[in-house]
């Protein structure tokens, strides 16, 4: 699957690139609205990251050319979180709006909600970060040099937005939500689950070098 990142903030387009690619997608960048167009025309990409306030041509306008021929799915990203921003950014045919700043795992989990519900599946991909090679559509991880071993959904949730964001610290609350949604799940059942998914991916699970548990705020992952 292909993604067109229309962003004219270099260092956040380099960041969003980085993103969806470690998320298995294949990504292409413009800069500016103009030059958005013609790499959409060029390319026609499964999907739109398009910013709302862009040089030479704005989103919306951008947005609205795109819809006059085809219905790629199109998100909004923006620092404008108003009613009206939203509003005319939907009904100029994105579908779907998200505010700056946000996190790599919302933006891979909307972008591919967004192609589900567009009837545009998703690409599953290989994610690969500190030596792990997660593969989504089978529920497997390989080690380095190992064989894959099995995990359950939870454990792939789990190890997706910890691989998706290799390198930082995410908050216990983070990982309960990105797990388990809003409405369940608790620190006692996040802390079990890690313990679970070091006892498959860990050489020493009792010494864990993969998983690291960071005092009072939540769990990270080695780049």
């Amino acid at each position: 699957m292909k993604v067109l990142v229309v962003e004219d903030d270099l260092a956040l387009s380099d960041v969003i690139a980085f993103t969806m690619r470690r998320a298995g997608f294949d990504v292409v960048a413009a800069y500016d609205g103009l030059a958005g167009l013609d790499m959409w025309l060029a390319e026609r990409p499964d999907l739109v990251l398009l910013d709302l306030n862009l040089p030479k041509l704005d989103g919306l306008s951008v947005c609205r050319r795109i819809r006059k021929e085809a219905d790629t799915p199109i998100i909004m990203l923006t620092v404008r979180d108003s009613d009206e921003a939203v509003v005319a950014g939907l009904e100029t045919g994105a579908d779907d709006y998200i505010v700056k700043p946000f996190s790599p795992t919302q933006l891979v989990a909307r972008a591919r909600a967004v192609m589900r519900r567009t009837g545009v599946a998703p690409t599953s991909g290989v994610l690969e970060a500190a030596g792990l090679s997660l593969d989504r559509s089978r529920n497997e991880v390989r080690r380095p040099g190992g064989e894959p071993v099995r995990l359950t959904p939870l454990e792939v949730r789990l190890l997706e937005a910890l691989m998706l964001n290799a390198g930082q610290v995410l908050p216990a609350d983070t990982l309960i939500a990105n797990v388990w949604g809003l409405e369940g799940g608790d620190k006692a059942m996040l802390k079990q689950l890690v313990y679970r998914l070091r006892a498959k991916i860990e050489s020493d699970p009792a010494q864990p070098s993969l998983i690291e548990t960071v005092p009072g705020i939540g769990y990270a992952l080695p780049t």
